[in-house]
């Protein structure tokens, strides 16, 4: 830009000379008058007067042409030196970002080989360290690198009948399979079969996933304070508290691991967007990138739109409070709808899509757009009126489309996610099993008071709650300005000390609250708050606008704001990454130096005699989570599946869980053979499970949903004329023998046969 406006001044000084020496070759040409000859002797002698002027001011001109020369060629130098020291900065950001990635990656190999002794383990025990029913994951993984071609395996998976007994599924839209289906296709091109074993690629893919999730963390935490300590912090903190950050410790292959590290960028690529202060290029990269991994995001992760409807509710507040460009709204609605319709289209048209509430809340939004085109226009009273009327025309045009899409579709899914928020927010009560089972698990509990004593020994939730207090006020300080018809500062400057003015800032507040609401209700969405937490706190220390916007609110006068914001942004986060460092180094260090024993001998030997002794075509019946571990281990077809989105698995599950209830052996017989079970699996911790919460046992949510209950003096008992079926089998008497016949048992499982032909033994 100096370039530009030096030549722009030397172009115009330039035209001026030729226009006086054309003035004065006119005046030369031009003939005498009579009054010019009568006064030749008066301009005689004013001409030497004249020469001498014109002299000074060709001096004072040639002076001036050096002064604009000399200040241009300092504005180069200025601008050159500005240059490098960005480059610079990027630079060693970069670096620091990506070997904080690495690093991380490099930790959680080692941890994991650590933890479970995975590199000394025969085939069988490494597969069953897949715990929580993630196993499931890793046998579609290994049967399509078994498959003679890639096609032929994605044929197998698309129309699967190997996998639950009597059904014949859709496995890569039921489970969404691409990032296994994406992994195996890589395994085969790249030619890793000759140098690495399947399941070391799969593990190293979510690994180094990983790695790029802290490095968008680290990238969007510099973005947003300006300077790259901010993303170092934000890291520490995400490491320290890795037991409320990720599930990649002791489940790899679920899908959020998959799924939440493309929304991390997601999430840093929308940040970028979302600023005042950024040139076309770098626009032009957020968008594509933020394209790419929304589209991405909602592939590989079946809840995935719920998480980008609470992100599309707060940029439609943002957008309310007219605090984003309406060019860039509208950008972001393209990027969520061309998503959705990509995604509608590689997941086999998937109708939850068509009535997911992001896809209502756009539609919301662009009608009640329309009916309002002059939302944002008026005083104070009355843009707060036009508000609450956008809000109510939105919500209410989205819920209309929402019911009339599922009465179309009849999509049987939304009757029971309804009945369970109706429970869990107690509006209703229910003693229907599935809607209890899922209460009872523990990312749909309450989460404990240990979440919030573990974070605030890492001193990382008390300067939340700092930030987001000094974030929030100075946000509400801009809505009511932007309601009042007050414009914002484009030009946004240290000295105006007005963080609640950025739009990155504002969206990452609501965002933090939203999922921290969340987060307060159901346990599993600290996964999704956590990390922001520590991003968005590492923000906020390391940023001299925040700084200064306290010092702007205290009026400081003793020292000057701007210096003393610029020491406090610097000289705090280096005291809190000393504390870390001092406090908790010796703990990450020593869990990588200890041997940790993790062998589960029992579950070994059962997957060793499914492996050996039961038939190929054999189908088994158990807890989900177990029966994914027989799938991946045997490959044998199984009732039902470690997924709990699908309703009809759900059902099946139920049934399966009988073998629990106090119900007789005809009755257990009959559900049994009506899913086509050929070998039942009961296991000793479920049927004599002893917890402090008696209500969320399996054996107690059965006795609920079928009616075994009694309830005296405020105490609750089970009571029916049938024992226990799980205890009773194990006396070995009719008529339980007369049905089945125990093959196997050790001190976890009891392995018993479903017999085809039924004998009466008295």
């Amino acid at each position: 830009m100096t370039e530009l406006r030096c030549r722009k001044s030397e172009t115009l000084e330039g035209d001026n000379e030729e226009e006086e020496k054309q003035k004065e070759s006119e005046l030369e040409t031009k003939p005498p008058d009579v009054e010019q000859v009568n006064g030749s002797s008066t301009a005689a002698a004013d001409g030497s007067q004249q020469k001498d002027e014109g002299e000074v001011k060709g001096g004072q001109h040639e002076q001036e042409e050096s002064s604009r020369a000399q200040s241009c060629v300092k504005a180069k130098g200025l601008s050159a030196s500005v240059f490098l020291q960005r480059l610079v900065r990027v630079f060693f950001g970069c670096l620091a970002s990506v070997a904080c990635g690495m690093l991380y990656a490099v930790y959680l190999s080692t941890y994991h080989d650590r933890k479970f002794w995975f590199s000394t383990r025969q085939e069988l025990e490494r597969e069953i360290t897949f715990q929580g029913g993630s196993g499931v994951y890793y046998y579609y993984y290994k049967r399509l690198i078994a498959a003679p071609s890639f096609e032929r395996g994605f044929y197998e998976l698309v129309v699967d009948n190997r996998t639950v007994s009597g059904q014949t599924i859709n496995a890569v839209e039921r489970l969404s399979l691409y990032p296994e289906l994406i992994t195996s296709f890589i395994y085969r091109v790249t030619g890793s079969q000759d140098f690495v074993e399947p399941i070391y690629f799969y593990i190293g893919a979510v690994l180094g996933l990983q790695a790029v999730y802290v490095t968008a963390l680290f990238v969007c935490s510099w973005v947003m304070s300006g300077t790259w300590v901010a993303g170092m912090l934000a890291v520490a903190w995400y490491v320290i508290n890795r037991a409320d950050t990720t599930k990649v410790d002791h489940a790899i292959p679920l899908r959020d691991n998959w799924a939440l590290p493309y929304f991390s960028w997601q999430v840093t690529a929308l940040t970028g967007f979302l600023r005042n202060k950024i040139g076309s290029s770098t626009e032009m990269f957020c968008y594509l990138t933020m394209s790419a991994t929304t589209f991405t995001f909602l592939l590989v992760w079946e809840h995935s739109h719920y998480v980008l409807f609470i992100q599309g509710f707060c940029l439609f507040l943002l957008d309310s409070f007219d605090l984003v460009p309406p060019r860039k709204m509208a950008d972001i609605h393209k990027v969520y709808l061309s998503s959705l319709f990509l995604a509608y289209m590689f997941q086999f048209q998937n109708t939850a899509l068509l009535s997911s509430p992001l896809l209502s809340l756009l539609i919301g939004s662009v009608l009640a757009r329309y009916f309002q085109q002059r939302m944002k226009v008026g005083p104070l009273v009355a843009r707060v009126m036009k508000l609450f009327l956008h809000f109510y025309l939105v919500f209410t045009s989205g819920i209309t489309y929402s019911y009339l899409v599922k009465k179309l579709i009849a999509a049987n899914e939304s009757d029971f996610i309804l009945k369970f928020l109706e429970v869990k927010f107690g509006l209703n009560t229910t003693t229907d099993f599935v809607p209890n089972f899922l209460l009872c698990q523990e990312s749909f509990q309450t989460p404990g008071q240990d979440l919030f004593l573990r974070l605030t020994q890492a001193s990382v939730l008390p300067f939340y709650f700092l930030v987001l207090a000094v974030c929030l006020l100075s946000a509400l300080q801009a809505i009511y300005r932007r309601l009042s018809g007050q414009p914002l500062c484009k030009t946004y400057s240290l000295e105006n000390g007005g963080i609640g003015e950025k739009p990155e800032v504002v969206y990452h507040v609501f965002h933090t609250m939203l999922f921290g609401g969340l987060a307060l209700l159901f346990d599993g969405m600290k996964y999704l708050w956590t990390p922001y937490v520590c991003m968005f706190t590492a923000f906020g220390v390391c940023s001299p606008d925040l700084w200064m916007t306290v010092f702007k609110w205290l009026k400081l006068k003793s020292i000057h704001p701007v210096v003393l914001s610029l020491i406090l942004s610097t000289a705090v986060p280096t005291i809190i990454c000393f504390s870390l460092w001092r406090e908790f180094s010796p703990r990450v260090l020593a869990e990588l130096s200890e041997l940790q024993e993790f062998y589960d001998g029992d579950t070994v030997e059962l997957m060793s005699w499914i492996k050996s002794q039961a038939p190929v075509a054999a189908v088994f019946a158990g807890s989900p989570q177990l029966l994914g571990a027989v799938k991946l281990c045997s490959g044998s077809a199984v009732t039902s599946l470690p997924l709990y989105s699908d309703i009809n698995l759900l059902k099946r599950t139920e049934d399966t869980y009988q073998v629990y209830a106090m119900r007789s052996a005809e009755d257990i017989y009959k559900l049994l053979t009506a899913q086509k079970t050929n070998y039942v699996i009961i296991e000793e911790s479920i049927c004599s499970e002893l917890t402090i919460n008696k209500g969320c046992r399996i054996k107690d949510l059965l006795d609920i949903s079928n009616g075994h209950i009694v309830y005296d003096k405020g105490e609750i008992y089970s009571f029916s004329k049938y024992g226990r079926f799980c205890h009773e089998i194990k006396m070995n008497y009719s008529p339980y023998t007369n049905y089945f016949t125990r093959v196997f048992w050790n001190r976890s499982y009891h392995v018993y046969k479903v017999n085809s032909v039924i004998s009466f033994q008295y």
